[in-house]
């Protein structure tokens, strides 16, 4: 007695000590993924001063305790350095010394001119060409003897030096140097700047048509193309544009645009009580505390400080215990599974990282997190219930978070988790997806409506929120459809997706059974069918427990005839063995189908229906003889299959079915009453035995069990007519003889 109790007492201590070590794993991970939070949102998720949304109503004046400054994010301050840059006008330079250069080739033309003309002979012409086209200019010969005439060379001549004597000393731009130019431009002449409007400037172009009033023979067709050739040729810009001069403009220009949007002064009110809260008050208002943050971090002592992390892991951590709590007290199975925990905390690091990125935006969108991520893929893989906690945890614990704290994000994340959380339990159709992505998109919609009715958005704001949140509904359902099988590979767990996969009947192991040991395949569909019928009564995984049952015996493929069912008449090989092999070779099947469920990776919810179907329940037919033999008292443990007891509803109402549907095989008349105390004696049988202690199956699930499974036996055992002998029927006596005429 003494050792025994002993033995209870280390028993307990083993398990409170096991209990504490699971119990501090898990607190573990929820603590690293507090202090990931923090990181991620280094801002204090609590504060003091409010941040009221755009279109609100303040309740109370909001007043600057210092001085600090609103400043303009990076995209505006570079768009303001762009606009700056292009408001500042060219700069043009007049270059005088152009016109010298001008003077003096029209002088050396001139003289050129009048010394071959003035010598005559017949090599005149070519050298005034030659001296032309030095000059640029291609003379025709009626050109050439157009200049001949002196007092036309000299007139024309004249009036070209008149024209760039005039016109050039004040600057004379080429024809295309103001091409894309518009609004102003900067001369700068002996060291003075004017600005004067582009258009103004002149340019070559306008200096032809002011020539005109010069032209000294207008109304002949040869002296005007000379006249015009002789002013393109001679002339020189005198208004060039100033590159290092503009750049530099330009700097300065982009270089005195203000980094602040506003300064706000010591005791300058933010925003007054009762009035509506517009953009620049609520920009004021969150650079207020963003910069309170910042000058309690600079001033604060390093006690202080650490004050203030501790605070905000702690904040994030009873946020995360909700869901821990809610996991222990209503789901302690996923509880228990370290992998499963450690998914939920994957998938909670990935929404906190991406709502990381979004708070960092120049104007984040909540309606960006991917929370539907979280919602579509824990509804899919465990329940919606367990899913739409967790939506709302995660909802909160980014909410409260320093950027988006006094925002309507809260409220956003809210309805988009839930919805998402809600929208799916199970995919058992291709088009489910666009019913989860409808829902949450649906509800973005309703959301961004009431905000914008209540804020006073315009329609372009609200659409701009809806379609947002439907392409984060798109992404995030897409995103949690691909992540399923590697999830429920991690995790151990089925959907019914997954389970209609293992319900194939074609699968090469369901093929060798139907092949290799068609009794077992037989015994194994019309358990199949017992099973399903009550789970679904009860409101258990009917599949589960189908595709659990279809696998459940396949450890007898290694021996099918030594199992009743496979065996032909008269022929049993366990009348030559002793009770004890026999009951080893029954009791091994477990084992046996346990590894062939490894060999083609059997989802462990599919491989429990193989251990616990049988529970540690006895192999009486054996035990029975070792006794009657009475040679050497029998171990029981030889006797007894390894387990454990069903620990699901679903393998509870398996391990009852295998019991009634092997032993109805064995009535001569299955009639009702029959079938109805024999479905009573097996599930009082497993009761006693205490097969079903750990089985979360109550007497009341249990009255509809055995329901069902009466119902399912008659339909399988219904009486059936005898056709006439005549008609070469059978009948009770065997197979009539056929009819002497056939």
């Amino acid at each position: 007695m003494g050792t025994w109790g002993q033995t209870e007492s280390a028993s307990d201590e083993g398990s409170r000590s096991r209990a504490v070590r699971d119990h501090g794993v898990r607190l573990a991970v929820a603590l690293g993924l507090a202090v990931a939070a923090f990181l991620l949102f280094p801002l204090a998720p609590a504060v003091e001063l409010p941040l009221y949304e755009v279109g609100s109503v303040a309740p109370e004046n909001v007043i600057a305790p210092f001085a600090f400054r609103v400043p303009k994010t990076p995209a505006d301050v570079d768009a303001e350095r762009v606009a700056a840059k292009r408001a500042v006008p060219p700069v043009f330079v007049v270059q005088s010394a152009a016109l010298d250069t001008v003077r003096q080739q029209l002088a050396e033309f001139t003289q050129v001119a009048d010394r071959a003309f003035g010598n005559g002979g017949e090599s005149a012409s070519a050298t005034v060409a030659a001296a032309a086209t030095q000059a640029g200019i291609r003379l025709t010969g009626p050109e050439i003897a157009y200049l001949r005439s002196p007092v036309r060379r000299h007139e024309q001549l004249d009036a070209v030096s008149r024209v760039l004597d005039r016109w050039l000393p004040g600057g004379v731009a080429s024809t295309g140097a103001l091409d894309g130019v518009r609004g102003q431009v900067a001369i700068t002449q002996s060291g003075r700047a004017v600005i004067v409007p582009a258009d103004s400037v002149l340019t070559f172009a306008a200096l032809l048509t002011r020539a005109r009033q010069y032209h000294p023979d207008a109304g002949s067709e040869v002296g005007d193309a000379l006249y015009v050739k002789l002013l393109s040729a001679f002339f020189r810009p005198t208004l060039l544009v100033d590159r290092p001069a503009t750049e530099r403009a330009r700097a300065d220009a982009a270089a005195a645009v203000e980094r602040d949007r506003y300064f706000v002064r010591e005791g300058e009110k933010v925003v007054g009580a009762h009035e509506v809260v517009g953009r620049e008050a609520h920009e004021k208002m969150r650079s207020l505390r963003e910069a309170t943050q910042q000058r309690g971090n600079s001033e604060a002592s390093p006690a202080r400080t650490a004050g203030r992390i501790v605070g905000s892991v702690l904040h994030n951590l009873v946020l995360l215990g909700v869901f821990g709590v809610t996991l222990l007290l209503f789901r302690p199975g996923l509880y228990r599974s370290l992998r499963v925990v450690l998914l939920f905390a994957l998938q909670f690091l990935v929404v906190l990282i991406t709502a990381a990125a979004i708070a960092r935006m120049p104007s984040p969108r909540p309606e960006m997190v991917p929370l539907a991520l979280v919602g579509v893929m824990l509804s899919i893989l465990f329940d919606a219930r367990l899913s739409l906690v967790a939506a709302m945890v995660l909802a909160v614990l980014v909410g409260s978070q320093g950027p988006f704290r006094g925002t309507n994000a809260l409220f956003i994340m809210l309805v988009g988790g839930v919805a998402s959380a809600v929208s799916v339990r199970s995919v058992r159709r291709r088009n489910q997806a666009y019913v989860s992505i409808a829902f949450v998109t649906g509800a973005y919609v309703l959301a961004a409506i009431s905000l914008g009715l209540t804020l006073g958005w315009t329609w372009r704001e609200i659409g701009l929120m809806a379609g947002i949140g439907a392409l984060s509904a798109i992404v995030s359902v897409a995103l949690a459809m691909g992540l399923l099988p590697p999830a429920e590979d991690f995790t151990n767990t089925v959907t019914y997706l997954r389970l209609l996969e293992w319900s194939d009947l074609n699968r090469p192991l369901m093929q060798r059974l139907s092949l290799e040991a068609p009794g077992t395949y037989a015994h194994t569909i019309a358990t199949a069918n017992l099973a399903e019928a009550a789970c679904n009564a009860i409101g258990a995984n009917g599949l589960l427990a189908r595709v659990g049952t279809y696998y459940h015996d396949i450890g007898k493929l290694k021996k099918p005839g030594f199992f009743v069912e496979n065996q032909a008449r008269g022929r049993n090989p366990h009348d030559k063995l002793k009770p004890n092999t026999s009951a080893q070779i029954i009791r091994n099947h477990v084992r046996e189908g346990l590894d062939l469920a490894a060999e083609v990776k059997l989802p462990k919810p599919i491989r429990a229906f193989i251990t616990e179907h049988h529970g540690t329940g006895r192999i009486s037919f054996f035990l029975e003889k070792a006794k009657e033999r009475g040679d050497v008292p029998p171990n029981p443990g030889e006797f007894a299959y390894p387990g454990p007891v069903p620990q699901t509803a679903e393998t509870a109402v398996v391990m009852l079915a295998d019991g009634v549907e092997a032993s109805a095989r064995a009535l001569s008349d299955p009639s009702p009453q029959k079938l109805r105390e024999l479905i009573e004696h097996i599930v009082r049988q497993r009761i006693e035995q205490g097969q079903l202690r750990e089985a979360p199956i109550t007497l009341k699930q249990l009255e509809a069990v055995k329901d069902q499974f009466a119902r399912v036996l008659l339909g399988m055992y219904h009486s059936r007519i005898e056709y006439p002998v005549a008609a070469g029927g059978v009948t009770a006596g065997g197979v009539s003889p056929e009819p002497a005429s056939a």
